[in-house]
């Protein structure tokens, strides 16, 4: 499936109905006064996430979004029916934006979150809303408010638990491939990961989903590369895993871009980096990769060894993971609690 993380759509909600002007008529009752029903309300815009839904693939094709008008009223005083809504299914992590694409509308991060993005027209008031000591007979009634129309950005940010960052060809997608069931698109080339794939990893009676996001080079903060937009990825992840290619002519070079471009985007991104890794140290020396390691231990930086293609240090990788993640889960527990209250 494609995978969409920007799509524009364009809504209105529905119509009320209209009053109705009627007068009551029976046999033997010769006035009969005015007995016009209201109008029905408009049916309503409503977004709401949906857990197994990862891409807004849906709204590249389709991005006109009408709810129903409500029905006129009728007579011996019939309310019209409500116009039926419109329903919008979207994944979780998606962001509504406004039409400048800067104004946040809701921030749709929960399992079956709701959200009314346009709620439908009141239906008019028929003529027996205007019935009055002074006028026994109106022939007045309201018409129905209109709906409301708007044009809006939908943006997703996926959520993982993990998410693999680095420069371009680091081996982030194979890696993605090596621990989880995912089959991102592999190449020897850089930019072949256009798209974040996400993977699930079970490990020790643990799972845990991890995002392989593109590789980000300098300026990728002012959309350089593969864009901005993936940045917005990596800000949703719990936890990221910094991929470096130990082959790599300027090993600390790369570290230090990647760094700082997650920091020009958002200050706080450089937090979330809780693991250095070492890859393809199947292509080194004993001698190098000792060399390598003691480069970045000056840095004051732990570096984890390992190699996709030998799975060499794959299984001390997940180990850590494991322990970072229950560690997470644990101190979110605690935050969620609180203390209990005493005097």
């Amino acid at each position: 499936m494609q995978f969409i993380d920007l799509a524009i759509i364009h809504i209105r909600s529905g119509s009320g109905g209209a009053g109705c002007v009627s007068f009551r008529k029976e046999k033997y009752i010769e006035f009969g006064g005015p007995d016009g029903g209201d109008g029905g309300r408009g049916g309503d815009v409503i977004i709401r996430t949906a857990e197994n839904l990862n891409t807004l693939i849906d709204f590249k094709y389709k991005q006109h979004y009408f709810a129903k008008n409500g029905s006129q009223g009728m007579g011996k005083n019939k309310t019209g029916a409500k116009g039926l809504d419109i329903i919008l299914t979207v994944p979780i992590g998606t962001e509504v934006l406004l039409e400048n694409k800067q104004t946040l509308l809701i921030d749709l991060n929960k399992v079956n979150q709701e959200f009314l993005l346009a709620g439908g027209g009141n239906g008019g008031w028929g003529n027996q809303k205007f019935k009055s000591s002074t006028n026994r007979a109106p022939r007045k009634a309201n018409p129905g408010e209109k709906g409301v129309e708007l044009t809006l950005w939908l943006r997703l940010k996926l959520l993982a638990d993990v998410g693999l960052i680095g420069m371009p060809n680091v081996g982030k997608s194979s890696l993605l491939a090596k621990i989880t069931n995912a089959k991102p698109k592999i190449g020897d080339f850089p930019f072949t990961t256009t798209n974040p794939n996400l993977g699930l990893v079970l490990h020790n009676q643990v799972d845990f989903v991890v995002a392989d996001i593109p590789g980000l080079i300098e300026g990728a903060n002012e959309g350089k590369g593969v864009g901005i937009q993936f940045l917005g990825h990596i800000e949703r992840c719990k936890t990221l895993v910094h991929v470096i290619d130990s082959t790599s002519k300027d090993l600390l070079g790369g570290y230090e871009s990647t760094l700082n471009e997650l920091g020009k985007y958002k200050e706080t991104l450089t937090l979330k980096v809780e693991l250095v890794i070492l890859n393809k140290v199947d292509l080194l020396s004993k001698k190098e990769l000792k060399k390598i390691i003691m480069l970045f231990k000056k840095m004051e930086i732990n570096v984890l060894p390992i190699s996709t293609y030998s799975k060499y240090g794959i299984e001390d990788f997940l180990n850590k993971l494991v322990k970072i993640i229950e560690t997470e889960k644990s101190e979110n527990k605690l935050v969620k609690v609180g203390k209990k209250w005493a005097p």
